[in-house]
């Protein structure tokens, strides 16, 4: 089993930063991509920022400039650096990665989400 786990969300004024961080831990082998995604109340869930095992990164256009994906293999942790915060950033964040584990199966995991509110 492979567990992800988000953490740092919370209330922000607009302008602000959060940092966000995703643990994985569990019977892990390698782990591929990693995504940070969002949905915000009735809306689609929707593809914020990627991160390849080698550390290749893309953004959506809604925050490209503004956030940053990281992450650190040592500790199967990702990270994503909010700035500049605007209102229309607030949604539940999740992680999302694809992992190979121990029993040599490949598959994608995701967290249980931690909540963003930007207030304007």
């Amino acid at each position: 089993q492979v567990q992800l786990v988000e953490s740092g969300g919370g209330l922000v004024q607009a302008g602000g930063s959060l940092r966000l961080s995703c643990a994985a831990s569990g019977s892990i082998l390698v782990i591929y991509d990693m995504n940070w995604y969002r949905q915000a109340p009735g809306k689609q869930r929707e593809l914020v920022a990627l991160i390849t095992s080698s550390g290749s990164t893309n953004y959506a256009d809604s925050v490209k400039g503004r956030f940053t994906i990281s992450r650190d293999n040592a500790k199967n942790t990702m990270y994503l650096q909010m700035n500049s915060l605007k209102p229309e950033d607030t949604a539940v964040y999740y992680c999302n990665a694809k992992v190979m584990t121990m029993r040599f199966t490949t598959n994608d995991y995701w967290g249980q989400g931690t909540q963003v509110t930007v207030s304007s």
